[in-house]
């Protein structure tokens, strides 16, 4: 095959494909970094307003054009100001190649120090808020405490929760494998049937399930319980098998990882 041939087949098939393949990749990972923070809402927006501007051209309606038209430079502006904290953490993580890496997920060894601090903590009837977070950004609930950006160990849980600290009322956050916030307030929610004994702490836990993919663990101060809430569903008075099963499953550990792993318990 001749070199002319060779350029004509890697101009008319291959560059093609690697376009679509590089361009695909580079959205899928701006939209990974985008729904890890509140950005993802202007998105949607934007989203939003394009498809009533496609609408309005093709059926020729003038006036909405006009305004669109008249209105986009002015969001532009509006959009840069408004979320320059969230446009400039992407530009520094893809300054640091932290783009196309994945987000950190704790380990096992750190599952396996929350539990132990869970144990301990639900013996001494201390309550206690985890709050594991997944794809959806948790930055609005950090800001509300004390960041703190720690290795996540049984003892600093112990710390925080078992003791009248100024942090053990609110939740620690885990973000990116580590303990990003303590003392950070959550969402209460606004579901009725809610049971009566539940207290703050339950409330909180599933209101944050509720807005978010997050998943969170609970201490009960009255009972000792464990509790864990996750998608808009709270699963009480879990033993610490449970618990450690359910982790491993929401958390998505690879099969074959040291005691978490083993097949989730049906829902309460």
């Amino acid at each position: 095959m001749s070199a002319a041939s060779v350029g004509q087949f890697f101009t008319t098939y291959v560059s093609p494909a690697l376009d679509v393949l590089l361009l695909a990749f580079l959205v899928y990972k701006a939209y990974e970094v985008l729904v890890r923070t509140q950005a993802i809402s202007l998105v949607k927006g934007a989203i939003i307003l394009a498809a009533f501007y496609a609408m309005a051209s093709v059926l020729k309606l003038t006036t909405v054009t006009w305004v669109l038209s008249v209105i986009a430079p002015g969001l532009v502006i509006a959009i840069a100001i408004v979320f320059q904290p969230e446009l400039r953490k992407i530009f520094m993580r893809l300054g640091q190649g932290s783009l196309f890496r994945g987000a950190a997920r704790p380990r096992v060894t750190q599952i396996e120090a929350v539990l132990n601090a869970a144990e301990a903590l639900s013996s001494q009837r201390r309550g206690a808020l985890i709050v594991f977070a997944r794809n959806v950004g948790l930055k609005n609930i950090i800001d509300t405490g004390t960041r703190i950006d720690a290795l996540l160990s049984s003892s600093l849980i112990v710390t925080i929760f078992g003791h009248d600290t100024p942090l053990h009322d609110g939740a620690l956050i885990v973000q990116d494998g580590r303990a990003a916030a303590a003392g950070c307030f959550l969402p209460l929610s606004e579901q009725q049937d809610i049971r009566k004994s539940f207290g703050t702490r339950h409330r909180a836990a599933l209101g944050l399930s509720e807005e978010a993919d997050a998943v969170v663990l609970v201490v009960s101060e009255e009972t000792g319980a464990l509790s864990i809430a996750c998608e808009s569903k709270l699963y009480y008075g879990l033993s610490l098998e449970q618990v450690r099963r359910r982790l491993g499953d929401l958390l998505e550990f690879p099969e074959g990882s040291e005691t978490v792993g083993e097949e989730a318990p049906s829902a309460e």
